[in-house]
């Protein structure tokens, strides 16, 4: 903290200044700032009601939509944040504003509001602020009727959008829709297919029963067939030889009767292919063939007969016809049943076929299927989107709930003096501390680091002095100090040299440490003669009492024994030329003469100040540099250590002034005739 003191004292006009300017400039703020009232809002977004849409697509699925969700992706609130502060919405509030000169556009005209959005809750607050709270609340309630207009222009725009596009998009889908269902049914219409497994079924046992049926009707055929062949053997007769016997061969009743029953006999075996025996189509079938068979036994008998009674025939002639008659009707149920048979291997081989199309035509039926589902769900899907259509747009653009109604408090929110002069406070304290980072960096203190570095014959290490010793023989604070500095001087081969006491700046205690050696070095014996060599402010003449009346003379005051002090006065005009012309050498030699001074003591004037005393190196030779931690900086000391160097001074010791010293107060080195050069760190 001392540090920091001292810091911040050496720079106290810099921060005297930044500070002056931030208080007045708060000042004037808090004095010209214009007063503001602030209106504000709760908003509050609305659950959605009656959102959730739920469509079967068929074999795509079902179509869901539910309620908005809050999610850090998407969060609604800051779609409506966006939407309350947009341009187009700014720009309605403008046009209304009794004071739309405050903002010379709408862009502007945003500065008078604020929307933020209240954590974990659908709520919003709206802050409009105002010259009055009238204005305040009027903007309030235009900017939120331009809300509620704009939302709704929202929605139609969002409407009439996705109507234009879903109703180009439904038709289409209706029309592919179409096509695919009628496709699909000629489809069904030309193979006749409905259930692939139950229709496989289906022929599979037709076909068996239809076999059945053919294995029936052969049998038949062929048991008539061997019985018209066994008459033909015992009669040495042929079935047309028969028939041309009985003279039935030109009979066109028979032959129609013949032909009419191989055409029931065809249509049995049909339907027995269907339907059983008890089923009334096949009975009345059997009962029409059984009764042409017994209409064609008559015509045979008939034809039997005549030849019986026409021809003279042997006793044994009646037998004959009646085999006859057996021959005729065997090979017509021979030949009838045989042509059953062909109609059933004729349906036998339509349903084979139709069997083995079957995977096929099953397959191409899947397909044609499949594509009057996907058509009709992407059709139910168009029809669910836009019934949703309406939806979605109230969901993205809701009509915002007032939570509470635009309220304006009696007092201004602004200008906040708290706030001001909080910020005027920081603005202060930082500002200082960057000024003093900043001066420091430009030219900082010297530290102990810096001392270390230091190459001087002779270190000594001051205390701080609350009391100098001015009267003779009085005892003073750190004379054990200065003592032992004096004991060191006096150990050097230097007996009547003329010593030079300096310093880089003022406040460092040079006055303080010529006047303390001086008195140190009579209490060990020496002649000293005390010189104020500081022209411009003449600060240990002052300090002493006198204040010599001549710029310049051989006055010689006696301060106690074997001290004696040469005053002089603060100069005006160039003070170079003193010394630069040999005016002041001439004045030590004049005041050196009067007695034998084993030692010489020149206060002079801090080096970085004047030009004088590096000059006055040429004079006065040996050279006691004084620093002071806290207030010497180490730019300064620096250059002022150059400076003496560059004409040729030799440094005889360093004075480290205002220290607490503790051990030893110095330390000593012989090499006293040749200095070695010497730097601060930096």
């Amino acid at each position: 903290m001392k540090k920091i003191a001292l810091i911040a004292s050496r720079h106290w006009k810099a921060l005297l200044g930044l500070n002056a300017v931030v208080i007045f400039g708060t000042l004037g703020a808090m004095l010209t700032t214009p007063k503001v009232w602030t209106a504000q809002a709760q908003l509050i977004l609305p659950s959605s009601n009656g959102g959730n849409l739920d469509a079967n697509l068929g074999t795509l699925g079902s179509y869901r939509n539910s309620d908005p969700s809050f999610s850090p992706q998407v969060n609604p609130l800051k779609i409506q944040e966006a939407i309350l502060t947009s341009d187009a919405i700014l720009e309605k509030a403008w046009a209304a504003d009794p004071e739309r000169d405050a903002a010379n556009k709408p862009r502007n005209y945003g500065q008078f509001f604020e929307v933020t959005s209240l954590e974990q809750t659908s709520v919003m607050l709206l802050s409009v602020t105002g010259s009055s709270p009238d204005i305040a609340k009027q903007r309030a309630e235009a900017i939120l009727n331009a809300y509620r207009q704009r939302l709704s222009e929202l929605r139609q725009a969002n409407n009439n959008t996705r109507d234009g596009f879903s109703q180009k998009q439904l038709e289409q889908a209706q029309r592919r829709l179409t096509e695919a269902q009628t496709a699909l049914a000629q489809f069904k219409q030309s193979t006749g297919l409905v259930n692939n497994e139950e229709q496989t079924k289906g022929l599979v046992g037709t076909i068996n029963t239809l076999e059945a049926a053919q294995a029936q009707v052969q049998a038949e055929s062929q048991a008539a067939r061997d019985r018209a062949n066994t008459l033909a053997t015992r009669l040495n007769l042929s079935p047309t030889d028969a028939v041309q016997a009985l003279g039935l061969d030109q009979n066109e009743d028979y032959k129609e009767l013949r032909s009419k029953l191989t055409e029931v006999e065809s249509t049995l075996g049909k339907l027995r292919s269907t339907f059983t025996d008890r089923s009334p189509q096949v009975q009345r079938a059997i009962v029409e063939r059984d009764t042409l068979r017994n209409q064609l036994q008559q015509y045979v008998g008939q034809a039997a007969g005549r030849i019986s009674a026409n021809t003279d025939f042997t006793t044994g002639a009646e037998g004959r016809n009646t085999l006859i008659e057996q021959l005729v009707l065997a090979e017509t149920n021979a030949n009838g049943q045989q042509r059953q048979a062909e109609q059933l291997q004729q349906q036998i081989d339509q349903r084979q076929k139709i069997l083995n199309q079957l995977p096929a035509n099953q397959a191409k039926l899947n397909a044609l299927q499949r594509q009057a589902d996907v058509a009709e769900g992407v059709y139910k899907g168009l029809v669910a989107q836009t019934q949703q259509s309406n939806i979605d747009a109230f969901n993205a653009y809701p009509n915002i709930q007032e939570l509470n109604a635009p309220f304006v408090d009696a007092k201004p929110s602004s200008p906040k003096k708290s706030l001001m002069a909080i910020n005027a406070l920081l603005a202060s304290v930082i500002g200082s501390i960057a000024l003093i980072l900043l001066l420091e960096a430009r030219n900082p203190l010297l530290t102990p680091k810096d001392l270390q570095a230091l190459k001087f014959s002779l270190v000594a290490r001051i205390p701080k002095l609350k009391r100098l010793a001015i009267e003779p023989n009085s005892s003073f604070e750190g004379e054990i100090e200065f003592q032992r500095v004096a004991s060191a001087i006096s150990l050097q081969p230097l007996k009547g040299i003329r010593l030079l006491i300096a310093s880089a700046i003022t406040g460092e205690g040079k006055t303080t440490v010529a006047l303390q050696l001086a008195h140190a070095l009579t209490e060990l014996g020496f002649r000293v003669l005390l010189v104020d060599g500081d022209f411009r402010k003449a600060q240990l003449s002052h300090q002493l009492g006198y204040l010599s009346d001549r710029s310049v003379g051989d006055q010689v005051i006696s301060l106690q024994p074997n001290l004696d002090f040469v005053p002089t006065m603060p100069q005006t005009g160039k003070i170079v030329d003193l010394v630069k012309r040999g005016r002041f050498e001439r004045y030590l030699a004049v005041a050196e003469s009067q007695k034998d001074y084993d030692y010489v003591l020149v206060d002079s004037a801090p080096v970085s100040s004047t030009s004088e005393t590096a000059l006055m190196a040429a004079i006065v030779p040996y050279v006691l540099f004084v620093v002071r931690p806290g207030i010497s900086a180490r730019n300064v000391v620096n250059n002022s250590l150059e400076q003496l160097t560059q004409h040729h001074a030799k440094l005889l010791g360093l004075v480290i002034n205002g220290v607490e010293v503790q051990g030893h107060a110095y330390s000593y080195h012989s090499n006293h005739d040749d200095p070695r050069p010497y730097r601060l760190s930096n």
